[in-house]
């Protein structure tokens, strides 16, 4: 019996430089702040050329685990910032065309954790920011453009009362993809009073410790929004669109 195999192919140098680098990083061998060698020393230490550390330096600053300080040479270990991540992540998922029932089944599992962690972590601070987004929604109700900036920020704004990045990281490239949708149902249906009640119900209930309450009233209005998206007859089974498309 006959076997075939592949071709290996070798990986190219830079990208295990990378991976050797970024590994010393994740590992907490080198911390963010500290400096890196030189390229000429991260060269002789690794046995490769210096052409070979510099495109995978460029690599990591690209991914936001390097950088340099402006007008000098000099490389220091960084931490990525979320909006990096959320933009390749976006990117990944609109390539692997996930869908919008996709993206609702995350939200529906993010947004109410997230609700429920603001009603037990939420400071006053959090509280007057969310209060000055319920305003501004009720001046915006007929706005279907201003409405959905202020539906975007209640919801990070519920996000961040919740103090747990995990679910921030999460729902943030997720919310770039969901949230513009929201404009289509709105630009169809007359929805904006029914949103301030939601938004309005929600905070009562993170305000008052409710964290049931505003479990509770978190899923009523992802549910709405997704029996919007099907009254507006959208295709809840089609690809997400870019952010902008």
């Amino acid at each position: 019996m006959s076997v075939l195999f592949s071709q290996v192919r070798a990986e190219p140098a830079f990208r295990l430089v990378a991976r050797a680098i970024e590994e010393k990083i994740l590992s907490g061998a080198i911390a963010p702040g500290d400096p890196l060698p030189s390229e000429a020393g991260l060269a002789e230490q690794l046995g490769v050329n210096r052409s070979t550390v510099r495109e995978a330096i460029r690599g990591l600053e690209q991914n936001g685990f390097v950088r340099r300080e402006i007008g000098r040479k000099k490389l220091y270990v960084s931490i990525p910032q979320s909006s990096e991540i959320s933009r390749r992540l976006t990117a990944a998922m609109v390539l692997h065309q996930v869908t919008f029932d996709e993206l609702w089944e995350a939200m529906f599992a993010l947004e109410p954790a997230a609700a429920t962690a603001a009603a037990h972590r939420g400071t006053d601070q959090d509280f007057s920011a969310i209060e000055e987004n319920l305003a501004a929604t009720r001046q915006a109700l007929e706005d279907s453009s201003s409405l959905t900036a202020l539906d975007i920020e209640f919801h990070e704004l519920i996000a961040r009362a919740a103090r747990n990045r995990a679910i921030q990281l999460a729902r943030l490239p997720i919310s770039e993809l969901f949230y513009p949708a929201f404009y289509a149902v709105m630009s169809r249906l007359n929805a904006g009073q029914r949103l301030l009640v939601a938004h309005e119900s929600i905070f009562a209930a993170v305000r008052d410790r409710n964290e049931k309450g505003a479990r509770e009233w978190m899923e009523k209005h992802i549910l709405d929004f997704k029996r919007g998206y099907e009254l507006a007859n959208l295709d809840i089974s089609a690809p997400v669109d870019r952010p902008g498309a």
